[in-house]
């Protein structure tokens, strides 16, 4: 569903139907964090998702508030529980769920890599 800021994510949720103005952001909701339009603009979910898709990978949203003249924004710290790890870019995975095929590394032996 599209957030405030114009963006596709999953776990936005909007009910408009008859009147209705309730939106609510889910990934939060189900981390006792508060939700506010505002945060949907400066969020990195969307992006992460868009990126990666893993059905492993576990985002674990916080929502920083720098110093007295920024806005809070949401920040996410990602695990995988396949392989039960903590993810350094949420946006390439951990790297062990979806290896790359071999068709696709190019070597000295493949017909890609020769120089002739």
């Amino acid at each position: 569903m599209q957030t405030p800021a114009g963006k596709q994510c999953p776990y936005f949720f909007g009910d408009y139907h008859r009147g209705r103005n309730l939106e609510r952001c889910r990934l939060l909701d189900d981390h006792g964090l508060d939700w506010q339009p505002q945060l949907c603009f400066n969020c990195e979910v969307p992006e992460i998702r868009k990126a990666n898709a893993c059905e492993h990978q576990r985002l674990k949203p916080r929502i920083e508030r720098p110093m007295l003249i920024g806005k809070a924004r949401v920040r996410v710290d990602a695990y995988c529980s396949q392989c039960e790890c903590a993810v350094d870019e949420p946006r390439v995975g951990c790297g062990q769920c979806h290896p790359l095929p071999t068709v696709f590394v190019v070597g000295p032996d493949s017909p890609l890599g020769s120089d002739d």
